[in-house]
């Protein structure tokens, strides 16, 4: 539970309103609401999955059941794809628009339409694919997620599909949790930046008046999520409150403050309380100390958790007062229509006031009229870019700067293309080992829905022609055990390694999403394993190719392989990228967006604290020090070397409310061109808290030519190097920092201490 110092330093109002107030929004939201009745007020605080208006053939609307559902419990919100499987733009256009079509007539407020937009239009079969946000955080380019909120965006409007249930910024700071590939890693920097950036490019620079190619966001999971205790999916999180404020809550402000105009909530519990029954954080850190007047959205069911699963309420009418008194505004309850029936019973008791309840109304009121939903509940606009080849090329762009080269013994790669090469692996043939969860299915389908796009396979057979041969060795079987697989080849696949040259060993896991993805051991499978060791019985060099949604571990066969390459889950065009970066078509320029770890009982952040590594003697700690792991946060290697050269600070001594002015110079020391993504860190030597060993505080990618000099400049105010103290107020205090990139350092000193009296900075 949230301490009393805590809550008393976080109740202020930060005087900075997170999305403007327009007053011709407001004025046509309230024209609404005095016109509804209270059975029309509790549905569109309800939100339902598509299967409850499915016909028996699971493929289009049952037009009763449609009648039910909106002309009877006025419900205001559907979500998701019909049997679990995503359709055409034309196909979901259509369903979206009998949709509408009967939201109008029978009471005249347009329903709001959602869909799970994770890595491009991931719910339309003939939708543009980009590689999921772990491999966008790969990159360092802030680019990339602005070209794939774009293309999501336009594409997902094309449909008549106006939300998405899009960016995630769960920060991925545990490898056992299985959605860590949803999210852009283990910092909180770089995730708070990759997700605004998405988030502009969602929604377009003016959330008051979201425009026929942007659609709405709901960034998700606030918050928390991504560190259970037990590493298991919507399982009970232990988070210091400093780090509750200063870590996980730093994306989400970035994206509130950027304009976010709903957001999802996390499924699970924080510090024994159910987040959505958190008012502190959803009503008091959000809707009052950032003036947010946007929507919260529950997850799938977890209203009904609040009894079902967590026991702090004892029935459904208990758990819906309990929500929606915290805060929630819309509940995702997805097969119970009877859920309005239930919130009209609440409010005729008083167990939800009528304040609350209108409030509520407006912010699901607001989000519509912000859309432009009432005056174009459906849209007729041409989209030429549906598709596009543009979107196709950026995909590619995304895959190559994304995925990391780890190790290069002897210069084995590039491939000189004369090499015998024997491709094997339960990943070498799969196309939905590449895209993951969120693909064309919950769990992943694209292998079904996308032949056009090439495996691994077909892409080292395209630039390799007549050099490969394939045997796997090991195999996924078919079904919903996506851990189940089959090793009866791998003695075929150790025989055809002794007539190979070099070794592509595709290794990694097959596609998983959500609770389905928990595992109870991080190591790479034993069958996976066991081919690698005994391809390297035969001697011959071995390329593995890490293909997988987080970090298993591996450490006993890495030292097997000659090279190691992360591509992580690169989507439809990774196979093609990687087959580019292993030919030296391609240069690599990728690094690690988390601690690659090499212990089950050492799974460190790279901000770990100074006291956790103990160096010669007893009570000394080294900030160079570096954790047993297999790779640290940001590594990555490349075609070509670079060298860190004259570390400047604009000043020696600092204040809070200064800017300090950094720069560094690169050269390019190789004989090709690359791209180095330049990475800033500070440390803060002294400290009332134990402070972390270091932590991110810029990046920047540039590209340089063989002997060319670049200098990156990064502008980092002062305010970043604050932290949260042990009251909760962000404090900046007199002493020693450190400043260093690319093993050059700096140190500086801030000359007085400041604490901030408004909770965000």
């Amino acid at each position: 539970m949230l301490s009393a110092t805590l809550l008393a330093a976080c109740s202020a109002n930060d005087g900075r309103q997170a999305i403007p107030t327009d007053k011709a929004v407001e004025a046509q939201v309230e024209q609404v609401l005095k016109g509804m009745t209270l059975e029309e007020k509790a549905g569109q605080l309800v939100q339902l999955n598509i299967s409850v208006l499915e016909d028996d053939t699971r493929e289009a609307i049952d037009p009763a059941k449609l009648d039910k559902i909106i002309g009877q419990y006025k419900v205001g919100s559907i979500l998701n794809v019909m049997h679990d499987a995503a359709h055409s733009r034309e196909q979901t256009a259509a369903m979206v628009r009998q949709i509408q079509e009967k939201s109008m007539e029978a009471i005249g407020i347009p329903c709001i339409y959602g869909l799970d937009m994770i890595h491009g239009a991931t719910y339309l079969t003939d939708g543009s694919f980009y590689p999921q946000e772990v491999n966008l955080a790969a990159t360092f380019n802030r680019e990339y997620p602005r070209l794939m909120g774009r293309a999501m965006a336009y594409e997902t409007r094309a449909a008549q599909v106006p939300w998405v249930f899009s960016p995630v910024m769960d920060l991925g700071r545990d490898p056992r949790w299985p959605r860590i590939w949803e999210s852009f890693g283990e910092d909180p920097y770089l995730q708070a930046e990759m997700a605004r950036e998405e988030t502009l490019a969602i929604q377009g620079s003016d959330p008051n008046h979201i425009g026929l190619e942007n659609a709405a966001v709901s960034i998700k999971h606030f918050m928390g999520y991504g560190v259970p205790v037990s590493g298991k999916d919507r399982t009970p999180a232990i988070i210091a409150e400093n780090d509750l404020r200063e870590k996980f809550f730093a994306p989400f402000l970035e994206c509130f403050r950027a304009g976010a105009l709903t957001a999802m909530v996390n499924s699970a519990s924080i510090n024994g309380i159910p987040t959505h029954a958190n008012a502190i954080l959803l009503s008091g850190w959000v809707k009052e100390q950032l003036g947010w007047d946007g929507m919260l959205v529950t997850d799938w069911a977890d209203i009904d958790n609040l009894f079902q699963r967590d026991h702090v309420a004892a029935d459904k009418h208990e758990a819906v007062a309990m929500g929606i008194n915290a805060g929630i505004d819309m509940i995702m309850d997805p097969y119970d229509p009877e859920c309005c029936n239930v919130i009209v019973d609440l409010v005729k008791d008083g167990r939800i006031s009528q304040a609350r309840l209108d409030d509520a109304v407006r912010r699901v009121l607001r989000l519509k009229v912000r859309l432009g939903l009432f005056e174009n509940p459906l849209w007729d606009k041409e989209y030429p870019e549906f598709a596009s080849e543009q979107f196709g090329r950026e995909s590619y762009a995304a895959a190559v700067e994304s995925e990391v080269l780890l190790k290069n013994e002897d210069n084995i790669l590039p491939l000189k293309g004369t090499e015998r090469i024997l491709v094997t692996g339960p990943n070498a043939n799969s196309l939905r080992a590449l895209n993951g969860g969120w693909s064309y299915r919950w769990q992943g389908a694209a292998d079904e829905f996308a032949p056009q796009y090439n495996t691994i396979l077909e892409a080292l057979e395209a630039r390799f022609p007549g050099k490969v041969r394939f045997e796997p060795g090991v195999s996924y079987l078919p079904g919903d055990d996506w851990q189940a697989e089959d090793a009866s080849g791998l003695g075929k696949a150790v025989a055809a390694a002794r007539g190979a040259d070099v070794i592509v060993a595709c290794v990694g896991e097959n596609s998983y999403c959500e609770t389905p993805g928990n595992m109870d051991d991080l190591n790479l499978s034993a069958n996976q394993k066991a081919l690698v060791k005994g391809l390297a019985a035969t001697g011959k060099p071995i390329v593995l190719i890490l293909n997988e949604g987080r970090p298993r571990l591996i450490g006993d066969i890495e030292p097997l392989a000659k090279a190691v390459v992360d591509v992580m889950l690169p989507s439809n065009y990774g196979g093609d990228a990687l087959a580019a970066l292993l030919a030296g078509d391609e240069n690599f320029s990728g690094k690690l967006p988390f601690t690659y770890s090499k212990h089950i009982n050492a799974l460190h952040t790279y901000d770990y604290k100074v006291s956790e590594h103990r160096e010669t003697m007893e009570g000394s700690y080294n900030y160079d020090a570096v954790m047993d792991v297999q790779w640290p946060f940001g590594f990555g290697l490349s075609y070509t070397s670079f060298a860190y050269s004259k570390l400047k600070v604009s000043q020696a001594d600092f204040k809070a409310g200064d800017v300090l002015k950094v720069s560094v110079d690169v050269t390019n020391t190789g004989t090709r061109a690359g791209k180095e993504a330049v990475l800033l860190y500070s440390s803060d030597l002294v400290a009332s808290l134990i402070p972390d060993v270091k932590r991110l505080r810029g990046f920047e990618k540039v590209s340089i030519e063989p002997g060319q000099t670049v200098t990156v400049n990064f502008e980092l105010p002062a305010s970043r190097l604050a932290f949260v103290g042990a009251d909760g107020r962000w404090r900046l205090e007199k002493g020693d920092f450190r400043l260093s990139c690319g093993g050059q350092s700096a140190m500086l000193s801030c000359t007085e201490t400041h604490i901030w009296d408004t909770p965000n900075i």
